[in-house]
């Protein structure tokens, strides 16, 4: 990862990190409590791929162990935010942009229920059975309903951020038209880069083509 990266991903998981301690953490909603930090690390992981996302999402998950008021054992939800970013991050093409807000939006819903799962099946095998007595079921739902209501205007905006740190000559060639700009269009009202500046550099570039023609 290069630096750029490690620090914007520092600064999105802290703020993030402080965000759900101290304000969805205390919402007192029924259920699960609002993942903004697995969103963080889905988004960056879509961007940067499997092996920035597997990375991004231990960090996040050991910082959230560590950080009060954790009351489970350190290294729990590293490892499950560590397995997450890396399946999110396959998510993501080799040599190209997610065109569709249906793949995020349904990698954001695996991604709930399969890290309540996995953090739950952890914690059922270090002796910690908490699920059990809130109920599985309802864990599993909540997570999954909040996660998706708040995705929309985390990822997209998080995505194009990070999208700022990435050279990426096939992203700038399709005139921004990744998984970003594509969830944003498909009606959450938020608007990434500026599509008038893309028609002015191909308009130019046309110019430049009938210019050598009349040469």
């Amino acid at each position: 990862m290069r630096l750029n990266r490690i620090l914007l991903s520092t600064v999105l998981v802290v703020v993030a990190l402080v965000v759900q301690v101290s304000v969805l953490a205390r919402l007192q909603l029924p259920g699960a409590v609002p993942d903004l930090l697995l969103l963080v690390v889905l988004a960056l992981a879509f961007v940067y791929g499997h092996t920035s996302g597997a990375l991004i999402g231990f960090g996040a998950g050991l910082l959230a162990d560590l950080a009060p008021p954790a009351d489970h054992a350190a290294g729990r939800y590293a490892l499950v935010l560590c397995v997450i970013g890396y399946l999110a991050g396959l998510v993501k093409p080799e040599n190209g942009q997610l065109r569709s807000a249906a793949v995020p939006m349904v990698a954001v819903v695996g991604a709930a229920i399969g890290s309540t799962l996995l953090y739950a099946l952890v914690g059922a095998l270090v002796g910690d059975t908490a699920a059990r007595h809130v109920g599985l079921g309802s864990l599993l739902f909540t997570a999954a309903l909040y996660d998706l209501l708040l995705a929309p205007f985390t990822v997209p905006l998080i995505m194009a951020i990070a999208r700022r740190t990435v050279n990426d000559p096939v992203a700038e060639a399709s005139g921004g038209g990744d998984v970003s700009s594509g969830w944003l269009a498909s009606g959450t009202g938020l608007r990434v880069g500026d599509q008038r500046g893309g028609l002015r550099v191909r308009a130019t570039r046309t110019g430049r083509i009938k210019g050598v023609k009349r040469l």
